[in-house]
Parts: C-alpha cells; sequence; structure tokens
C-alpha cells in the first residue's frame, strides 16, 4: 500500500505539473519565435492540454497542478485514489480495533466517526480556505459531496445489496442460502431484524436540521435564514450526541430486548402446552381464568403429589417446547418459570402459587393480543401470542454465530497495527482534501460544469467506495443477520452524514456568513432520505420491486437539482 501510494503521488508529479512551452512558428514573420498562445488561437486550435492565462495556484506550495481539462481530470482521479486509501486505512484500523474492543463505545462512537471522516475532511476545506467569496464558491463542493454520499448510499449502494443478497421469500420472509426463484420481483428479496428499521427510522429523524434550515426559503424570508442555520447547527449536534449515546447502549438495549422476548417464549409455550394439556377450558364463558381447570393441570404435573412442583417436574413441564430456537436450554426456562411463580422463594411452586402464576400469564398474554371476547374463541389467542411472539424473536435477530470472533492473539500487535492504520488514514485525508476541492474546482472552471454536480458523481465514489464494496460483499452471504447489518450499515452511515458532516457545514456557512443557496441540494437530501427511511422502517422484508424505488432515486436526484436551479432557479 505504501509504495503504491508513493508511485501514485511520483506519477501525479511528472505529469501534472505545469509546464509551459514555446513552438517554432513556420509563418513569415519579423518574429521567429511565437509565444505559443497566440498562435494557437490565430489557427483555431483549441487543445485540452492548453494552459489558460490564468496561472493555477499550488496547494500547500508544491503539489502540482493545472488549469486544463484533462490534467484536472487526471488530478480528482489520482487525489480521489488517495482518499480511497484514506477511508480503506479507517476501515481496517476499525475493523481491527472492533475485534479487541468489541461493541459500546468503541463500535457505537469511535468507528462511525471515523467513517465519516473523509467526508467531513473534505467539507471542511471547502469552507475554511481562502476569502469569504472563494469559500461561497467553493462551498458547493462540500453540499455536493454530501449529497452525493447519501444519495449512493441509499439508492445505488442500497438496491445493490438487496440484489446480490436476494434469497427465495417464503410466508413473507426471505429463507436463508436458499436462492432458487431467480429474479422474480415478488418472490426474492432480503430480510432484516428489527433493529435494522430502527436504523431506518433514525436515520429518517436525522434530517431535522435539514428541514429547520429550510423554513426561511419555504416562508420567503431572508432575515432569518442566519438564525435558521445557528439553531439547524444546535438541533444536528444534539441529535449527533443522541446518537453516539444510543449507538453506545444499544448492545445492552439488545440483550435486555431479547431476554425479554425468550421470558415471553417460555409463556407462551408453556401456555400453549398447558391448553392442549388441559381438561376444560382455561378462561370461563366470562373471559376470565378458569381456576378449576388450572388446578387440575397442578395435580397432573405434580408427578409425587407432594403438593409442590420441583425443579425436574418443572423440567419435565418445558420438555417439547423447542427452546432450542431462542437459544435456551431447559434449565434458564425452569429458572424464569421459578421467578414468575415462586413467591415464597424456596425453590419449588405450591398450587397457590402455580395458579396465581399461570393467571397472571394468561392475563398478560391476552393484553399482548389485544382484547377478545368471552366465548368458545377465547383460547384461539393463545396461539396468536405465540406466533408472535416467535416473530418477535426472529425480528430482533439473535443468531451471531456466523460473527462471533475468536479470542485476538497477540492483542497488543493487533492495538499498534490498527493505531498506525487509523493514524496514517487520517492523516492522508486531512492532506489531500484541500487539493482535491482545488481540482474539483479547477475541473469545473475549465469545462463549465457546475462543481456541485462533479462533486456529487465523483467525490463519493473516493469516499465511500470502501465502505460500499464491503457492504456488497456481506450482503453476498444471503443470510437475514448479515443483510440486517448490511443494511443498518447503510443507514447508520447516512444518519453520520446528515449529523456530523452537516455540523461541519452548518458551522463553515454560520462562521464565515456564507449565503445559503443550497435549497435544492437540500430538498434532495430529504427526499431520498424520507422515502427510503420510510420504506426501511415500515417493512422488514424487501422483495426486489423495492431495487427499482432505490435506483430511480438517483437520476432523479440529479434532475431534480438541475431543474430546480437551472430552469426554476431557487438558488
Amino acid at each position: 500500500m505504501f509504495s503504491k501510494s508513493f508511485l501514485t503521488v511520483l506519477t501525479l508529479l511528472i505529469f501534472c505539473t505545469g509546464v509551459y512551452g514555446r513552438i517554432i512558428s513556420d509563418q513569415t514573420s519579423s518574429d521567429l519565435v511565437s509565444d505559443g498562445v497566440n498562435g494557437g488561437r490565430e489557427n483555431g486550435i483549441i487543445s485540452l492540454f492548453a494552459e489558460t492565462e490564468k496561472a493555477c495556484e499550488q496547494s500547500y506550495g508544491f503539489l502540482p497542478c493545472t488549469n486544463t481539462v484533462l490534467g484536472n481530470m487526471f488530478l480528482i482521479i489520482v487525489y480521489g485514489y488517495l482518499m480511497f486509501l484514506a477511508a480503506t486505512y479507517l476501515s481496517s484500523g476499525s475493523e481491527l480495533l472492533l475485534e479487541i474492543l468489541g461493541p459500546g463505545i468503541i463500535g457505537g462512537l469511535f468507528l462511525p466517526i471515523l467513517g465519516a471522516l473523509p467526508d467531513a475532511m473534505l467539507i471542511l476545506v471547502s469552507g475554511i480556505s481562502g476569502s469569504a467569496a472563494a469559500a461561497q464558491s467553493q462551498v458547493s463542493v462540500g453540499i455536493g459531496l454530501l449529497a452525493g454520499s447519501t444519495v449512493m448510499l441509499l439508492t445505488a449502494i442500497w438496491g445493490t445489496c438487496c440484489i446480490v443478497g436476494k434469497c427465495d421469500i417464503e410466508n413473507s420472509v426471505a429463507v436463508d442460502s436458499k436462492d432458487t426463484k431467480g429474479f422474480s420481483l415478488t418472490g426474492s428479496g432480503v430480510t432484516t431484524d428489527i433493529w435494522t428499521s430502527y436504523a431506518a427510522m433514525i436515520m429518517a429523524v436525522s434530517v431535522l436540521p435539514f428541514i429547520v434550515v429550510q423554513l426561511p426559503q419555504l416562508f420567503h424570508s431572508n432575515s432569518g435564514r442566519h438564525l435558521a442555520i445557528l439553531i439547524a447547527l444546535i438541533i444536528s449536534l444534539s441529535l449527533l450526541v443522541s446518537y453516539c449515546l444510543y449507538q453506545v447502549f444499544q448492545p445492552w438495549i439488545q440483550t435486555r430486548r431479547l431476554v425479554y422476548v425468550k421470558h415471553k417464549h417460555v409463556i407462551s409455550g408453556i401456555l400453549k402446552h398447558l391448553k392442549k394439556h388441559a381438561l376444560g377450558r382455561l378462561f370461563t364463558d366470562h373471559g376470565t381464568p378458569n381456576i378449576e381447570v388450572i388446578e387440575k393441570l397442578f395435580d397432573a404435573i405434580d408427578a409425587n403429589g407432594d403438593g409442590h412442583l420441583s425443579h425436574s417436574e418443572l423440567r419435565a413441564l418445558v420438555v417439547g417446547l423447542r427452546l432450542e430456537e431462542i437459544n435456551l436450554d431447559e434449565n434458564d426456562a425452569v429458572a424464569k418459570v421459578l421467578k414468575d411463580f415462586d413467591t415464597s422463594c424456596d425453590e419449588q411452586v405450591d398450587k397457590k402459587e402455580f395458579t396465581s402464576g399461570v393467571e397472571k400469564w394468561l392475563y398478560e398474554a391476552k393484553s399482548s393480543i389485544g382484547s377478545v371476547e368471552a366465548g368458545p374463541d377465547t383460547m384461539k389467542y393463545l396461539d396468536d401470542f405465540h406466533e408472535e411472539t416467535r416473530r418477535e424473536h426472529s425480528l430482533l435477530g439473535e443468531d451471531q454465530s456466523d460473527e462471533i470472533v475468536e479470542g485476538v492473539e497477540n492483542p497488543r500487535k493487533v492495538a499498534t497495527k490498527a493505531g498506525l492504520l487509523l493514524l496514517l488514514g487520517t492523516i492522508i485525508a486531512a492532506v489531500f482534501a484541500d487539493p482535491l476541492v482545488d481540482a474539483v474546482n479547477n475541473f469545473s472552471s475549465a469545462t463549465s460544469i457546475p462543481s456541485f454536480f462533479i462533486s456529487f458523481i465523483a467525490l463519493p465514489l473516493a469516499t465511500n467506495s470502501s465502505e460500499a464494496v464491503s457492504a456488497i460483499i456481506f450482503a453476498t452471504r444471503k443470510k437475514k443477520r448479515s443483510a440486517s447489518l448490511t443494511f443498518s450499515e447503510l443507514y447508520g452511515a447516512v444518519t453520520m452524514n446528515n449529523l456530523l458532516c452537516l455540523s461541519v457545514f452548518l458551522a463553515i456557512v454560520y462562521a464565515r456568513g456564507l449565503t445559503w443557496n443550497f435549497s435544492s441540494e437540500v430538498l434532495v437530501i430529504l427526499i431520498v432520505c424520507m422515502v427510503m427511511g420510510i420504506l426501511g422502517s415500515i417493512r422488514t422484508t424487501f422483495p426486489l420491486w423495492t431495487c427499482f424505488i432505490a435506483f430511480t432515486l438517483y437520476p432523479f436526484s440529479l434532475v431534480l437539482v438541475y431543474v430546480l436551479d437551472y430552469v426554476f432557479g431557487w438558488s
């Protein structure tokens, strides 16, 4: 990697340094030597390699620069590749660090910030260098990158991950590793867990600062725009802190949810078992628990007839509940029953405790499903409660067998390597962000193409390529868990763009007193985030037809910005 970077910079220095030459004229003239400029114009020759009269400014006083179209195109490719290297180093270092330290502060706070660092660096340098007038011109590169990264991740990459990760959909759920239906628009797709839906909801909420900053535009007010930018900045920073805290504590929240659902699974399984073996209905015609039937069940379970249910008798009760589905053994299930029933804390359950416990469980199951009328069909809700519990556990997606990290050998060596990769990636991103922004602006000047469109299309390929490739490769595992992690990563990256990168952008605009003329760009971000956020929030299974929604949003975004800016003059 290091040798590649050195060769890239060396090639850049050789081919991109501005060169001024003089040619021999074959025209009859008193001057035997032409200046190489007027002669070309007199002959009507316009070359892509011709320098303009205005000399370019070298970044840091020594990096090459050019005013030609092809020269700046080459510089964008080279500097973009270096930013790609920075993103790759940051990603590799983050993965190594996560193996050692695990989730929590590292996985929830540190790594998402590092993932957004290249974009944040580019946005920062686009607005802090030069005069306010120069910053006003360059800052469109930052907003273009912000919009382009968001749109690319939620459209092209989202749709591609859905295609490569598709499995057969049966009973509204994609079956792991089963892909026999080809490209069926409704029969193939991916399924994610409920946490991925939460990530999509958070992403949709993260667009709130964009809405606030656009309020003066909606009310056709210019006086309150500077205040709106400040308020949006405060909201953005507040949401950023809240999101990081949520990510830090999210593993703990997920663990608590899984424990709760396992408990519900034991309740639903035992109630279903009791219903099957009951000598009568568990509920009376009035909708209240049938105490007489529950007491008969106790007598049937009490094998030795001592009036108490021991640990072994309770274990016999839970046998056959298919606890392997929720990664719970019989002893754990018995412990959960004792916790609910054994009010005397004597490690056994008498008839009164059993009756009271079952009665409480019946009411809990009934309230979970919703009120039902008393009568012959009253007991149907127990089956509904059992199916709801199984579905809820499936949505939580506990199975992590393919993601378990084995003990890391020589953690100090791995930590050192991770630190060096993170440091190198940060340095490269910081050093080459400014030259890349300059190259984009120079290319825009040479071609008369707005810098927004260049940064919208080209820069996300540099700063998000490693993340996109990683997500796509991960999605090819064709499992629910891998799909959940893939889409969660995409939603999380966009959320961090909407909060961290937007905070940097708003801070620059506010501190330097720049004019806010990015209404169309903000509208594009709002539309794409809301459409994909709502789609991800209300669904956990995505058939292939949903890919067309994602793919269509990319060209739609470009066309919308062009129409609003250059047809209706929004900005």
